[in-house]
Formats: structure tokens, C-alpha cells, sequence
């Protein structure tokens, strides 16, 4: 019989320890959380230092049953739950429901499930972490606070099923002021010239653009502007002033941590962060090759780190020497620097065996896992290569007052682009060799183009997961779970993974911004991002940390619930059922519809009208507004089911989000 209890929190990696760790070893799972605050109330005594009350989960009053009876007479019980803060809490809530007096406990930590990953975490087994816990506790404890003291606010004053978040309504606050960005927008209207050149005795052309006049930058405003400008090119004489030539050099770019590896997914792969996510898990957690156990694909895939570690390295750096060649190995290992608060103990995501490529395991992985594996392989590959070479030309052509310029860079040695590249890494093909200084060129076409300033672009899944990187809002774990949230609350649309806030996103984040501007601070939100880093290094108190976030919360909170008035939405058309009651915009787990202000007396409710006549042939309906189960917007023909039509957009004209005839 085992002597010695693990346990981790995934099912999928209990076959693959247990086969490494051999028979003294029995290994469990937890399910994830089985410890939490209650579901019901706020489970926090704001009055004695914010002391939380955590409960089994009921769902998992089973699970809880379970790792009672496999603890039972164990004499050593291993947490191996996952290597973050949220890892440590939810091993060490455990402790006290299943840890008798004269039984030692212990934390082991790994971050790839491979033999001698998790061989040697065993080996260095410790204790528990207190000020890990303490951060944790922290943020889960802040969280707790926000959504169930803000949102009831939100039941009161705008409608049920409405829920605000600490982080979540930062993000929330990005996408509406993006979208308001591009609605204020005013195009600029500017034209360019371009032409083409021919050098006596040479077969081709020569494409080069206007860029400066009388020196400075051009900046053509008016079609006449711009016919003056092509008319007086015509008299002139074209000379090469200049011909420049420099070697650039573009290095490897850093191994992936959990934001750019959301962020590449969706730009190559179209996968959204939820997508990414699940498959990484599936990658961290095992695959099984040919019958045989499951291995670990990659690392802990929830990470801000690009710490590498020198095993890794050392492997990487004999693949690349046999299988790329040696002028493709730097003399020294390539470091990368993370940013200030991510996690040092940790590694960036990277294959467990580097000699495990991508068409070596191709029968073995799913599509979608392969398509990850080999995004994720190729880019630690690349990392400890050698740069890239380009040799990059630029020839500038004078005309009187007019300049032009012609470029072209070519690839002398890909280096660390033979594995991996982005778009902006491509070569800009012109054969510049026949130009020199003093030649005379002949403007054999001129051609001016139109063009206008572009609104800034909505948040795609990579955008938005930079942003919040960037601003310090959130940690790669939350940042799928955010999306997600503003997606299903309705508070923003996901078109082909770009965001368009709502007009319920509109509200909120009026509302929020209007009565809780702390919390709606995205600088605010960074900081306590630090705070609670600092927590975790030991240097801030967390009970501090939740006082001082809680005296100005609460008198905003106070403010709120007794100024803030209710905001409604009304149609400007009565019910249909009781004639006197005016229809109201309200919203429900799917999506808007309209609901008779007399409710509860009088119940109707019908679909979210959209003014669009329903486009099949012979029907009389009307398009209305539904949502799918993972919370995007479709449109569906209220004569349902005797029509019906189904569309993904209304036509261009109509603006989705402006209610027909609605009054706030």
C-alpha cells in the first residue's frame, strides 16, 4: 500500500505521475478548487481584517469525501498542485480538512510533467510558501469585494444578470473608449505620388515614392494640390543623390510567455485566447506516444517569465548545432529580460524535449494541438539562434524642389528566421544593384493616389491580451477568463475575434466610471497589481494592502447606492399586450429584449428589435437580435418558426447598436 499521497489538480496528469513516481506514491486530483468563499454571501468579515470564510464547494462535497478516505493513514502527503499563487492557495485550503497531527506535509512544485521534472521536484520538496497564500487570499479576497458590492448596484439601478469586476471592467473601460475613439474619429483626406523610373541601359523599372518637397515632408492635402505637383514633375530632370547601403540585423525575438502566445495564436492560428489555452493545457498535461505513457509537450503554460532553464538551453543549443548548422549557433547562450514583476522561479513556455519536433509526433497530436506544438517549438528554436541578416538600400532621387525614395532590403542570412518569422520580418524585394550616385533616371509614369487617416482599429484577441499586458492589468492567467467574461455578459460582441462594445457595455462603463472612478482607473489597477506582487515578496502586508483599498471603495460604494439614479431605456411604442405600459430595453442571460415597464403586472416580452426588414422573399417579419451560447450576436426573423431566416450582420447602414427609436 502507498505510503504517500498526491495530490495535483487535473485528472489528465494522475496516470502520467503516478507511472513516474512508482507504487510508494498514490496520486489523486482535487478537481481544481474544492476550497472557496460561499457562492451565497460576501464570505469576508470586512471588520476583522478582512478574515475570508472558506467552505467546500457544494459541487465538490464528493470530491472533498474522496481525498479524505485516499489521506486517510498516509503518513506523507505531496501538494503538487499548480506552480502560481493560485497553485499554492488551493493546495494549502486543503491542509486543514485533510491533514491529521501525525502526518508531514509537503509542497513540490514542477512546471513540465516529464520524469526528471517531476523526479527532481520531489527531490527538493518544501514547505509551503505563507506570502505566496498571502497574495493570493489578497486578490481573491479584492475580487470578492468588487463584484458583490458593485454588482447588486448594477441589479438596482440598470438590470439583473449585470456583474462588475475588478479587472474585468478596466478591460471593459479599454474596449468602450476605443470604440468611442473610432465613432469621434474624422478622417483626413492626404494624397501620395509614386512613379516609375528607367535608367538607360537597364530593363527595368524603378518604384519610388514622392516623400519630401523643398525638404520637408510631403504633405499633399487636395486632389489640385497634387495635380500641380504631377504636372510640374513633368519638366524635370531626375538625378540619384544619394545610395545608401547598411546591414541590419534583426535578432531572435524571446521565447513565448502566456500574452504572446495568445497573441501569435490569433494572429497565425485565428485562435481565440480560451482556444490557446485549452490546447496548451492539453499540451502541458500529456499526450500518449504509441500506447506508451503520457508526456508532458511543453511547460506551465500560465507565465509571465522568459527564463529558460540551462538544461533546456544546453539541449536547444545541441539541436540547433546538429540540425541547423554551426553558423546558426550564437558563441554564447541568447538571454532574454523579463518584465520587473513576472515570476523569475518560473520558465517561459517552451517544449519539455526539443528533440521532440513537430513531424516526429504529427500522428500522435490532434490538429489544433499540433498547430499549437509546432508555433510554441519553432519559437523557442528560434530564440537561441543567430540573427537574422538583411542588407537594406535606400536610394534617394532628386528633382528640383521633390524628392524621392526607393528601398529594398535582402536576406543575406536568415539566421533565426529559417525557423520562425513574423510578417514584418519579410524582405521588401527591389532590385536596387544597377543604381549609383549621379545616374540619370527618366520618370516614365507618376501616379497619385488618394488615401485617408484611418479611425483607430477595434481590439482583436491579440490586441486587447497586449493592452492589458502592457498597462499591468490582470496576470496570464486571468487574461482568457476577462474576454470571456465581457463576451457573455453581453458587455462586448467578438466578430471574427474583434471587439465591439454594446450599448449595455456603454452603460456599465458610464455608470462605474461615473461612481467608482478608483476602481475604473486603469493606472489604479496596475498599482495593485504590484501591490500584490509585493505581498508575495514579502515587503507589504496584505491586510494593509485590503484596508487601504477598502476606506475610499467604500464611501464610493455609499455614494453610489444612494445617489445614483435608475437607468432605463424606453421604445418609444407601447406594450401590445397592456396598451398603457411603455416598452423598456432590459437585458438577460441572452442578450437584450423589450419587457413592458408595468412589469411584474403585465409580463410581456418580446425579442430586441433591429428596423430591418427580414430579407426572405415574401416574408413580412422583422430581423431581431439573438445570441448563441458562447455569447455571440446573430439575427433571426421574429415570424420564427414559420420563417427561418438567419443572418451573422445587418446591412452596413444599419448601426447595430443604436436601438430604433430608444429613449434613455
Amino acid at each position: 500500500m502507498a505510503k504517500a499521497l498526491v495530490i495535483v489538480e487535473s485528472p489528465a496528469k494522475v496516470k502520467t505521475i503516478n507511472k513516474i513516481l512508482g507504487a510508494k506514491y498514490k496520486v489523486t486530483s482535487s478537481m481544481g478548487h474544492v476550497i472557496d468563499l460561499p457562492k451565497s454571501t460576501l464570505g469576508v468579515d470586512v471588520e476583522k481584517d478582512f478574515e475570508p470564510r472558506f467552505i467546500v464547494v457544494r459541487l465538490k462535497q464528493k470530491v472533498m469525501t474522496r481525498l479524505k478516505k485516499e489521506a486517510a493513514g498516509k503518513t506523507e502527503i505531496y501538494f503538487a498542485t499548480d506552480p502560481d499563487r493560485e497553485g499554492e492557495a488551493i493546495g494549502w485550503n486543503l491542509v486543514p480538512h485533510l491533514v491529521k497531527e501525525n502526518q508531514k506535509i509537503f509542497r513540490v512544485v514542477f512546471h513540465e510533467i516529464t520524469k526528471e521534472a517531476v523526479k527532481k521536484a520531489f527531490e527538493q520538496k518544501h514547505d509551503f510558501e505563507p506570502n505566496k497564500i498571502n497574495a493570493q487570499n489578497a486578490r481573491r479576497i479584492l475580487d470578492r469585494i468588487v463584484g458583490y458590492q458593485i454588482s447588486p448596484v448594477l441589479w438596482k439601478k440598470v438590470g439583473s444578470r449585470l456583474s462588475a469586476g475588478r479587472v474585468q471592467s478596466v478591460a471593459l473601460r479599454l474596449i468602450v473608449d476605443r470604440e468611442r475613439a473610432i465613432a469621434a474619429f474624422v478622417p483626413v483626406e492626404y494624397w501620395q505620388v509614386g512613379s516609375l523610373f528607367q535608367k538607360d541601359g537597364v530593363s527595368g523599372l524603378l518604384e519610388a515614392q514622392l516623400e519630401k518637397i523643398n525638404g520637408e515632408k510631403t504633405d499633399l492635402r487636395s486632389e489640385a494640390d497634387t495635380q500641380h505637383v504631377s504636372e510640374d514633375l513633368k519638366t524635370k530632370l531626375f538625378r540619384i543623390t544619394s545610395v545608401a547601403t547598411r546591414e541590419i540585423r534583426r535578432n531572435a525575438l524571446p521565447p513565448f510567455i502566456t500574452s504572446t502566445l495568445q497573441q501569435d495564436a490569433f494572429s497565425k492560428l485565428g485562435f481565440n485566447a480560451q482556444r490557446t489555452m485549452m490546447i496548451a493545457q492539453e499540451l502541458y498535461e500529456g499526450i500518449e506516444i504509441d500506447g506508451d505513457e503520457a508526456v508532458g509537450f511543453i511547460t506551465y503554460m500560465r507565465t509571465d517569465s522568459v527564463n529558460i532553464a540551462n538544461e533546456a538551453i544546453d539541449r536547444v543549443r545541441d539541436y540547433i548545432g546538429k540540425n541547423q548548422g554551426k553558423e546558426y549557433l550564437p558563441e554564447a547562450p541568447n538571454k532574454y529580460k523579463s518584465k520587473k514583476q513576472a515570476q523569475e522561479a518560473h520558465e517561459a513556455i517552451r517544449p519539455t524535449d526539443v528533440f521532440r519536433s513537430p513531424d516526429s509526433v504529427r500522428k500522435v497530436l490532434s490538429e489544433d494541438q499540433l498547430k499549437l506544438y509546432e508555433l510554441i517549438w519553432k519559437r523557442f528554436v528560434s530564440c537561441q539562434m543567430t540573427p537574422a541578416v538583411f542588407e537594406n538600400k535606400k536610394v534617394e532621387i532628386t528633382a528640383g524642389p521633390y524628392q524621392f525614395g526607393a528601398s529594398g532590403s535582402t536576406l543575406i542570412f536568415p539566421g533565426c528566421l529559417s525557423v520562425y518569422r513574423t510578417a514584418e520580418e519579410e524582405e521588401k524585394k527591389q532590385d536596387l544593384s544597377p543604381y549609383v550616385e549621379n545616374d540619370l533616371l527618366t520618370m516614365k509614369d507618376a501616379k497619385s493616389t488618394q488615401h485617408f487617416t484611418k479611425a483607430p482599429a477595434r481590439f482583436s484577441e491579440a490586441s486587447l491580451v497586449k493592452t492589458l499586458e502592457e498597462e499591468g492589468i490582470g496576470r496570464p492567467s486571468t487574461y482568457a477568463s476577462i474576454i470571456q467574461t465581457l463576451v457573455l455578459r453581453n458587455y462586448a460582441t467578438r466578430d471574427r475575434g474583434y471587439f465591439t462594445a454594446t450599448q449595455l457595455g456603454m452603460i456599465i462603463c458610464d455608470l462605474l466610471i461615473a461612481n467608482f472612478p478608483t476602481i475604473m482607473d486603469i493606472g489604479f489597477t496596475a498599482k495593485m497589481e504590484e501591490s500584490l506582487d509585493l505581498v508575495e515578496e514579502g515587503s507589504l502586508d496584505y491586510v494593509k494592502l485590503l484596508k487601504d483599498f477598502y476606506v475610499p471603495f467604500k464611501a464610493e460604494l455609499d455614494h453610489a447606492n444612494t445617489n445614483l439614479e435608475r437607468t432605463n431605456i424606453t421604445m418609444d411604442r407601447p406594450c401590445p399586450k397592456c396598451g398603457s405600459g411603455s416598452l423598456m430595453v432590459k437585458w438577460g442571460k441572452n442578450g437584450r429584449f423589450l419587457s413592458c415597464a408595468h412589469f411584474p403586472e403585465c409580463k410581456h416580452a418580446e425579442p430586441y428589435p433591429t428596423g430591418v426588414k427580414c430579407p426572405e422573399s415574401g416574408c413580412e417579419g422583422e430581423l431581431v437580435e439573438r445570441r448563441n451560447r458562447r455569447g455571440g450576436v446573430f439575427y433571426g426573423c421574429n415570424k420564427y418558426p414559420n420563417c427561418k431566416h438567419i443572418s451573422n450582420k445587418l446591412p452596413a447602414e444599419k448601426p447595430i447598436e443604436k436601438a430604433p427609436d430608444a429613449v434613455a
